[in-house]
């Protein structure tokens, strides 16, 4: 194996710190814009007011109006689902009437000791009608599973029979409906004109203790990259959430719809003051696809991205950093197709400034395939113009190898304590390497070096250094003899896709 002496490459992957902290599921997420809402004829007959939210300094002293108008358009959703157990030998305390309360009346098959045992589970979440005619939004993950599921309003007795429209995981957003007559709705708003600071209400049925109201102020608007959805664009709240509001409305001051609550960050499992919704204009587009398709199928680029830092955005002549770095792009995907390339920097896409990876990944997932847009690129420091027609998402592709969320990268160092060695038909099998994968194989990496602090590990692969492609080790040991200064621009495929990190040594061992 040779060693890279000079330059090489690491990559940190960004971990959550803290302790035991938790995302829990009270409700969970995605961000999504109709274009030219007031001109698109939807199937849910919803009623939405886009008008700004009035922020002139008024004081009130109750908030009761509008808790009176929305309420009624709050609903309980009770799931009930079959969970099996294996077999195996019944617990002792199966036929004491005081254990089966708190762990239920499992129903046993078979004869013996060794039987298969499977019980009731219920559950409880909330939604929001909205429409008269019976629908109503709520969490993908409130009735995932189940095989029945309950609706209760916030005024009566009687419980309805809901039916699933549609799921969209991907969003945790689910359209049920109920056949009931003189429904209260709720009036949706327009989240893109949400803004930090804005006094915020969340209704639900927090841990099955009945309605309840909370109150808060917008934290912030476009939070993402937590994993806990596939696309992320979340409004952060401090009014509090707790388990059982999960698919209930957060309302703005007027009454209006601007979010389903999703989770909480929580090191307790209660509620701490952080709190996230699914913005309202996602949640309403994904209902006009499900209640029309029964699915949402989304338009796919193609291409691998991550953000600028500014050590990449030096490297590739950003005078700022706005804009999502192309590090890959996928065989005969759109993007492919269209002639974009690695190293291009997408700076606005369908006519909309793009200012990070995410943003774009989410505008290219809410356009449809089939559709026809312009991408914008800086190349070298140019701008270039493309035409591209959107392919569709592939089913498995919750979160696509090469097209996951971003991940930052730390760049303080070169790396010594390397070496590598070609790629060969068994460290292939082995790495799980791309047929058509071309560069050094990293095979080894000292524990006690710059890389493996850096999150450099065997079985990653240089493609390039300084854009200078590297097909073999032999190639990235002379590349690396040739950089004449203390910067290194690298290309890497790691854990199922590429992405460029610069190497700075300048800036010696953390």
């Amino acid at each position: 194996m040779r060693k890279l002496q000079n330059k090489l490459l690491a990559i940190f992957l960004a971990t959550a710190a803290g302790g035991a902290l938790a995302l829990v599921s009270t409700s969970r997420a995605f961000d999504w814009h109709l274009e030219n809402q007031k001109n698109t004829k939807v199937s849910v007959p919803v009623v939405v007011n886009e008008a700004p939210l009035s922020r002139d300094t008024k004081f009130t002293t109750s908030f009761s109006p509008v808790v009176k108008k929305v309420a009624p358009s709050v609903v309980n959703i009770f799931t009930t689902k079959t969970v099996k157990h294996p077999s195996g030998p019944e617990s002792p305390f199966s036929s004491d009437p005081f254990f089966r309360r708190f762990f239920g009346d499992p129903s046993d098959e078979g004869d013996g000791r060794s039987r298969k045992r499977s019980h009731k589970e219920r559950s409880l979440g909330s939604g929001v009608i909205v429409s008269k005619d019976g629908y109503i939004l709520t969490n993908n993950h409130v009735v995932d599973g189940a095989d029945e599921i309950k609706v209760a309003l916030s005024k009566g007795t009687k419980e309805y029979e809901a039916k699933v429209i549609g799921r969209d995981p991907r969003t945790d957003i689910t359209l049920l409906k109920i056949e009931a007559e003189g429904l209260s709705y709720i009036t949706l708003a327009d989240s893109d004109k949400v803004e930090v600071g804005d006094v915020v209400m969340a209704i639900g049925n927090p841990f099955g203790i009945g309605q309840t109201v909370t109150m808060g102020i917008v934290s912030a608007v476009g939070r993402g990259g937590f994993g806990v959805e596939d696309y992320e664009d979340f409004i952060q709240t401090d009014a509090a959430i707790n388990p059982g509001n999960s698919g209930g409305p957060l309302v703005d001051a007027e009454g209006r719809l601007v979010g389903i609550n999703t989770f909480i960050i929580s090191r307790s499992g209660g509620n701490q003051g952080i709190g996230f919704a699914v913005p309202v204009n996602l949640a309403r587009n994904v209902m006009e696809r499900l209640r029309k398709d029964g699915s949402v199928v989304r338009g796919y680029l193609g291409v691998m991205i991550q953000d600028l830092d500014p050590d990449l955005a030096k490297e590739f002549d950003m005078a700022e950093q706005p804009g999502a770095l192309v590090s890959g792009v996928t065989e005969k995907s759109a993007a492919a197709e269209a002639g974009l390339k690695s190293g291009d920097v997408i700076v606005e896409f369908d006519g909309k400034p793009i200012q990070d990876s995410r943003q774009l990944r989410l505008l290219a997932s809410k356009t449809s395939p089939g559709t026809k847009v312009e991408v914008k690129v800086l190349r070298h420091g140019k701008e270039k113009t493309f035409s591209v027609t959107l392919k569709e998402l592939p089913d498995q592709m919750a979160k696509a190898k090469g097209e996951r969320d971003n991940e930052d990268s730390s760049t303080k160092d070169t790396l010594d304590g390397v070496e590598v060695g070609d790629i060969t038909p068994a460290a292939r099998r082995q790495f799980e390497l791309p047929g058509d994968l071309k560069g050094a194989l990293v095979t080894r990496v000292d524990p006690e070096s710059v890389a493996s602090e850096k999150g450099l590990r065997p079985g990653d692969v240089i493609e390039e250094i300084n854009r200078k492609p590297i097909t073999n080790a032999d190639e990235a040991v002379e590349a690396s003899k040739q950089v004449k200064n203390k910067r290194t621009l690298l290309r890497l495929w790691s854990h199922g896709g590429s992405r460029y990190v610069v190497v700075d040594e300048s800036k010696g061992k953390s």
